[in-house]
Formats: C-alpha cells, sequence, structure tokens
C-alpha cells in the first residue's frame, strides 16, 4: 500500500457516496441479509452481522430497516434468494478492480458489470486474475486532530493492531481482520472517535494515476457503485496529493 492512498481514496469518494443514502441503504440492507442467513441473526455471536449492523448505524440507517433485513436473512420475512459473489477486472491505466456483488441474477449482473467496464476503459476479467493484489485488513481513521499520536499509538498496538501512520489530516489503523473487533472496542472505550472502520481489501501494490487517468478510474468506480448489486469497489490506485483537492472540487 502506496501512503496515503486508502485513505485518500476513501476521502475523494465518500462526498459522491453520501448523494446517494437512498441507493446506500439497499446495499447496506443486503450486507445484513445475507450475513444474517449464514450466521443467524444474533450480532453477539455473529461478527459478519455486527459488522453489516454497525456499519448500517455509522451511515444512519434506521432501527426498522436494520430489524427487517435481519429478520428476512433469518427467513422470519420474504426476501430475495440472494448470491454473493466476486467480480475481477481491469480499469484504465491497468489498475486493478475488485467488485463484491449481491445478486438474485448473476446472469443478468454479470452482463451489465461487464458493460460498465468496457464503457469507462476497462475489462472484466476471470476469477483470481487481480485478487492476490489485495489483503483483507481491519482499517480505522481517526481525525488527526481528536487525539495525541502517542496515545493513539498505545491504544492501538496494545488491542492488536499491525499499524499507525499519519495520512494527511487523519491517523491510520490498520489491523488484522481477527483483531478488528478487539480494536475497535479499545478505541471506543478510550473515546477515540474514527471517521470510518471497516474490513477492506487493501491493495499491496498501487498505479500511480495523473489527473486524467483519476478521472477515468474515479468514473468506472462511480459507476459501478451506483449499480444496485455492487456492494463495495477496491481499486489499487494511487491519486498524488497536489491532484486531490482538485478531483474532490469536481465530484
Amino acid at each position: 500500500m502506496a501512503g496515503h492512498s486508502h485513505s485518500a481514496n476513501i476521502a475523494i469518494r465518500k462526498g459522491a457516496q453520501d448523494k446517494k443514502r437512498g441507493a446506500l441503504f439497499g446495499k447496506l440492507s443486503r450486507a445484513i441479509m445475507i450475513a444474517a442467513r449464514h450466521g443467524g441473526g444474533d450480532p453477539v455471536t455473529n461478527l459478519k452481522l455486527r459488522y453489516a449492523i454497525d456499519k448500517a448505524r455509522e451511515n444512519s440507517m434506521p432501527k426498522d430497516n436494520i430489524e427487517r433485513a435481519v429478520k428476512k436473512g433469518c427467513g422470519e420475512l420474504d426476501g430475495e434468494d440472494l448470491a454473493e459473489l466476486v467480480y475481477e477486472g481491469y480499469g484504465p491505466a491497468g489498475v486493478a478492480v475488485m467488485c463484491d456483488i449481491l445478486t438474485e441474477n448473476r446472469n443478468r449482473t454479470a452482463g451489465e458489470v461487464r458493460k460498465i467496464f468496457e464503457l469507462n476503459g476497462g475489462n472484466l476479467g476471470a476469477t483470481n486474475c487481480v485478487a492476490w493484489m489485495f489483503e483483507r485488513k481491519g482499517i480505522f481513521l481517526v481525525p488527526a486532530h481528536n487525539v495525541e499520536e502517542d496515545r493513539l499509538i498505545d491504544v492501538a498496538l496494545n488491542a492488536g493492531a499491525d499499524d499507525v501512520s499519519l495520512q494527511g489530516e487523519s491517523f491510520e489503523v490498520l489491523c488484522d481482520t481477527a483483531a478488528f473487533e478487539t480494536v475497535k472496542q479499545a478505541l471506543e472505550t478510550a473515546q477515540i472517535p474514527c471517521d470510518r472502520s471497516e474490513i477492506a481489501r487493501i491493495s499491496k501494490n498501487t498505479v500511480e494515476l495523473d489527473l486524467e487517468q483519476a478521472r477515468q478510474v474515479l468514473g468506472l468506480i462511480s459507476t459501478l457503485e451506483d449499480h444496485e448489486d455492487v456492494q463495495s469497489v477496491t481499486a489499487n490506485y494511487s491519486i498524488p496529493d497536489h491532484l486531490i483537492a482538485e478531483l474532490q472540487a469536481s465530484l
């Protein structure tokens, strides 16, 4: 992972994502349903469900929506018959792209996602064509003005985090997925607020983009994220600091 890339990518895209709150609730509901279906409706024993509910709450999803999604996943209410898939491909400038999918119609989704790639300068690839370029990690973004670095390092590392680094205006805390809940609870107990906490794919290496390439790649990712079956998109690009403000202004 190159320097600021992950936290900067989140910051650039967050504004655009916040404008899609209605569609986001649908995606969050699906994630809760699939988690409850596989592991049961108790978030205490079903960590995947706990993460899905926490993410829904962080995005101000109403309690009734969350409870309804859990019941659908547990079969107490009628719900969609969803399949979990991962689509992989390449975007402009050879950027590797991975899409987490929840769909009730594999063939329709595959065709639509393939078309999105093609119309935005990329191409959908075979399974595992880019997966080797990523690893799953817990990631926390902590506003730098809210905590002293030494205190954050002490709390995070004692809870099992792998690394704490300053990335622009935020500290980025990385941990193994198995330590995610422990680190999260430690930060909450220490009253250290996070702008973002999630388990996500982190790229092992990145492709640095110029301004035009960045616009093309962000355009592809934004269009993929607009698709109702796409839960999340990860890509191994890096954008130089001096281009970030200009890109944020154009979103």
